[in-house]
């Protein structure tokens, strides 16, 4: 019988948020976790995203303990901002167009 980890995908997608925050701009988000084949971390994929456009894409990861609050590792930093410049380049035309 599998039972639910102390630590729900919520509380990962959370904790995950803190992390950018204390460390990223605000548009890198945590999107939703999912358990990941070992079954003791969350695996919590990274977004760029902006306000009028969604989600531009996956840059990184935060695995996240099920049993403690705790971030087991993540993708440096540096590589997801270099992954959101790339992603930023590819729509920038959209990013910079003016709202209607």
């Amino acid at each position: 019988m599998q039972t639910a980890p102390p630590i729900t995908a919520q509380q990962a997608q959370a904790i995950a948020n803190q992390l950018l925050s204390d460390h990223l701009g605000d548009r890198f988000m945590a999107d939703f976790a999912d358990r990941t084949s070992t079954e003791n971390q969350w695996r919590v994929p990274i977004i760029l995203a902006y306000p009028t456009l969604g989600s531009l894409g996956e840059v990184g990861e935060i695995w996240v303990s099920t049993l403690t609050e705790t971030v087991v590792a993540h993708t440096p930093f540096e590589d997801m901002e270099s992954a959101a410049r790339t992603l930023y380049h590819l729509h920038q035309h959209d990013i910079e167009a003016p709202v209607q």
